[in-house]
Order: structure tokens, then C-alpha cells, then sequence
């Protein structure tokens, strides 16, 4: 289902900001995906997370082209200006419509870079396609099983991610996402984000994220991803999804996080080595949250670019 963008009230619309770059739409596994891009070269495919959308990429586009890469940032499905779809927010299935986006932009290859639950669907990626993924970054988020385990066995990481548990509830998380102009949305970026001078939590930025949540159906379609997350722990096809990311990644990963980061705690994410066989890099942002990306820009542009360029990531 296509869900028309509601314009701002500058008639803009909310979700092809101008900017440097070029928006478009692909179509990718059975679903219509708007994408922000720039820049020629290899392949780099930028994947937001929660509350966000593709924007949120906005510092990293210029730089990479700038490095020399096609910088690309996509809306996952039922967020920003994709498909709003009925059904399809399981990992493996939004694992699928990122790696359709690879072959739909006619590359044979791209390094993922995630944030959030980004990060959860490239790693999901990069075990299902590894052909497809070049490289991998992950921000703010451990591996799959890392991030079951904790949430399971960790009561310090079952209560930072509380609004997890919370979205469990049918009809009353979405209406608390959009009440008041989704208030909670920029609530929540700033309680998530660390003391750093902030380019991503500032007032402009912050009415920018709550726009796009308003986009009929967008607050359902963010959380059904976390619906299945949770409620599949039990059932046969998240017993199964465990079991398959069980085969290791066998890519360059490059694992960021922020020290202070309030929802993924440190210790959560550390420790998702062990699930590569491959150069894996851990750099812990000191003094920055949830959302290193936009806290400080520069610092963590230029750790991505010197991993990317580097031709031998060490371990």
C-alpha cells in the first residue's frame, strides 16, 4: 500500500528534503522503496532505525560521495516514502527487500551500514546474502542472537529497552507516537541521545522526524518489526530465524557504539565478534548515545570512511 506524504505546512514535503542529493523510487522484493542518493563509485546502502528515516544519513551522503562511494540511503519498508505494506516486517523478509535494493540500483555488491534496527536487518543481510554484502557496519545494535540473549537474560538491557516490551500492545503504542504532533518521537530522540552537542537533537531536526511519523500508518508499520521480534521468541519461525543466524558472518564488520548510549548497553552490544569470521573492528564513541551518527558527525564520518577505504581492515 502506497501512503501519499502529507506536506509540511510550507507545502514541502516532509520526506524528499532537498539537499545535495537525488531522490527516486526502486522497486525491490514486491515493494516500491524511495532512496536519497550521490556520489559514483562503490556502493555504500545506509539503513536508519527507530524513530527515524532516511535523513537521518544526511552528515554521511555528502561525505561519502565526496570519499568517492555512492552513498545511497533508503526508507525500510512502511517508513518515510516506501511501501506501507500489510504484512512483511519480519527480519528476514526486510533482510530481503535491502538486499533487492542492491540488485534493483544494479550493483553486485554494497557495504551496509545500519543504525539501530538497521543494524539488526544488515546483520540479518550479511548472514542470508553475503555474496551481496561487501562490508558491513552496524551502529547502536548487537547481533541478533546477542541482542535475544540479553533482552532474555540481562535485566539492565530488558529495562533499557523497555519500549520494546511496551510496543507489545495492540493500537495504544501508535497512538502514542502521533499524539500531539508525535511529541513522543522527539522526546524520545532526545532522552536516547548522550550530552554531546547534538546536530540530530536540535528543535528543526527534531520537528523534521516528528513530521514523518505522522505519515498515516507509519507508526504501525515502525513497530511491527519489534511485534515480531518479541512475539516470535517462542514461536517456530523466531526459533528458526535464531537457529539460521547462528552461520557466522564472513565479512569486514565494523561495530560502533556510543558509551552512553541508554537503550543498547554497552555490554549488550560487546561480545557480537564472536558470531565473524571475518576482520571485525569495535569502537566505542566515548561520551556520545544512541545516536553517534548525528551527535558527532565528524568523529563518526571519519571512522567510517578510514575503515571503508582501508584495502586490509585489521582485526
Amino acid at each position: 500500500m502506497t501512503v501519499p506524504e502529507t506536506s509540511g505546512a510550507n507545502g514541502a514535503s516532509p520526506i524528499r528534503i532537498d539537499g545535495p542529493w537525488t531522490h527516486r523510487d526502486v522497486a525491490a522484493n514486491g515493494a516500491r522503496f524511495h532512496i536519497a542518493e550521490m556520489g559514483d563509485g562503490p556502493l555504500v546502502l545506509l539503513l536508519h532505525g527507530f524513530p527515524q528515516f532516511w535523513w537521518t544519513w544526511r552528515h554521511q551522503l555528502p561525505a561519502l560521495a565526496e570519499a568517492g562511494f555512492r552513498a545511497v540511503a533508503m526508507d525500510l519498508r512502511g517508513v518515510g516514502g516506501s511501501d506501507r505494506t500489510p504484512r512483511g516486517y519480519d527480519p528476514a523478509n526486510l533482510a530481503l527487500d535491502i538486499t533487492g535494493v542492491i540488485r534493483s540500483l544494479g550493483e553486485p555488491d554494497a557495504a551496509l551500514v545500519g543504525h539501530d534496527l538497521g543494524g539488526y536487518l544488515a546483520w540479518t543481510a550479511a548472514v542470508m546474502r553475503p555474496k551481496l554484502v561487501r562490508r558491513l557496519v552496524v551502529s547502536s545494535m548487537p547481533h541478533p542472537r546477542r541482542w535475544r540473549s540479553a533482552m532474555l537474560s540481562d535485566f539492565g538491557q530488558s529495562r533499557a529497552g523497555s519500549h520494546v516490551w511496551g510496543f507489545q500492545r495492540p493500537w495504544l503504542p501508535e497512538r502514542q507516537l502521533v499524539a500531539d504532533e508525535a511529541e513522543l518521537v522527539g522526546r524520545l530522540i532526545q532522552d536516547w541521545s548522550g550530552p554531546h552537542p547534538r546536530s540530530g537533537a536540535d528543535d528543526e531536526a527534531l520537528a523534521v522526524y516528528r513530521r514523518a511519523m505522522c505519515i498515516p500508518s507509519t507508526a504501525h508499520c515502525s513497530i511491527e518489526p519489534y511485534r515480531w521480534m518479541v512475539r516470535s521468541l517462542a514461536r517456530p519461525d523466531g526459533i528458526q530465524f535464531n537457529r539460521r543466524m547462528k552461520r557466522p558472518v564472513r565479512v569486514p564488520t565494523l561495530h560502533l557504539h556510543g558509551s552512553l548510549d541508554p537503550v543498547m548497553r554497552t555490554r549488550s552490544a560487546a561480545g557480537s565478534g564472536q558470531y565473524v569470521e571475518a576482520p571485525y573492528r569495535w569502537r566505542l564513541f566515548d561520551g556520545l548515545g544512541h545516536f553517534p551518527h548525528e551527535e558527532d558527525p565528524v568523529a563518526f564520518t571519519t571512522e567510517l570512511v578510514n575503515w571503508l577505504k582501508d584495502p586490509e581492515p585489521d582485526r
